[in-house]
């Protein structure tokens, strides 16, 4: 608002200056023959084409207070972020700045206030006021909510999980639980055959199964590439079946990637670690059944308050 005592003035003159009257419309804004415009309803095309107003209070976004972007409802460009956004209770969505080159101020037809226009497009956003003391930016778009369709961030994950096998599991996870951001681990078998397989089975080393471990972080806290580069840390991915003085078959090195991202990335580390020299023979599996291992395999060497004797730290990356 102009002032305080200004606000009725203010509303006044946006639905008489800037807005238009059954009686006269003025020609559209903008003519882009090259753009994909969204079809408007005739409210719409009252307010974004022709520079109307909607009514204070009415709008859906005027008290709407949800983490996303909002873009021009005719062409889709994003103009402004949630973050943004303030409660200035003058009847429309406020936002204190734009994202950067999505909006462009022209002079009002009312010879007083500045427009606000969608710079891809030429859409009818409102006005921009400044010096209000609104917020420390100073700035306040008034902006009306028919002009804007919201974008919903997307949320982000609480958790997600990554599998490894290196050798035997008492030591992976010994070194895994040690990531900040590791939420659980669970030691367990995979990549097999047989249904629900015992220790006793896997050591015979004819169920196929690796001895492995689940991963289940925080990905606000940390990342699957940190992770992984713990695993290629904490055991040596030279090593086919083996590590240390343990031998067999469910001791091969190998990532259980749950998606593409997790591919890609333990790719990139088998990559970077080759082109230092290292003959990495683990192998990128997709992530199959995982059977929890007996409870006295869980947090063996916490329990057993010993540290791991065929893992070790190694740098590498």
């Amino acid at each position: 608002m102009f002032a305080k005592y200004g606000v009725f003035l203010f509303v006044f003159s946006l639905f008489t200056v800037s807005g238009c009257t059954q009686d006269q419309k003025p020609t559209a804004i903008i003519n882009h023959k090259n753009m994909q415009f969204k079809e408007l309803t005739p409210e719409e095309e009252r307010v974004i084409v022709y520079k109307g107003t909607e009514a204070p209070y009415t709008g859906i976004y005027e008290k709407f207070d949800e983490p996303g972007t909002y873009v021009c409802k005719r062409c889709g460009a994003p103009l402004y972020r949630s973050t943004d956004k303030f409660d200035a209770n003058c009847g429309w969505p406020a936002f204190d700045d734009e994202i950067p080159g999505a909006i462009k101020k022209v002079p009002d037809a009312d010879g007083m206030r500045t427009e606000i226009q969608c710079a891809a497009c030429g859409a009818h956003l409102g006005h921009v006021f400044l010096d209000e003391g609104f917020t420390p930016k100073n700035t306040r778009h008034c902006v009306n909510s028919i002009s804007l369709t919201f974008v919903p961030k997307e949320p982000v994950a609480i958790t997600d999980t990554a599998i490894f096998a290196g050798g035997c599991f008492w030591g992976v996870e010994y070194y895994m639980k040690k990531i900040k951001g590791v939420i659980s681990t669970v030691v367990g078998y995979t990549g097999g055959k047989t249904e629900n397989p015992t220790y006793q089975e896997v050591c015979t080393g004819k169920t196929g199964h690796y001895e492995a471990i689940e991963v289940v972080f925080n990905p606000g806290q940390t990342s699957f590439e940190a992770v992984a580069k713990m695993f290629f840390e904490t055991h040596d991915p030279t090593e086919w079946n083996h590590q240390g003085p343990d031998w067999g078959e469910q001791y091969r090195s190998a990532v259980f990637y749950r998606d593409e991202e997790q591919k890609l990335i333990t790719e990139k580390l088998i990559k970077q670690l080759k082109d230092k020299g290292f003959n990495v023979v683990t192998q990128l599996i997709p992530a199959k059944k995982f059977w929890k291992a007996e409870d006295y395999h869980q947090d063996y060497y916490e329990h057993k308050g010993t540290t791991p004797y065929c893992h070790g730290f190694v740098k590498r990356f």
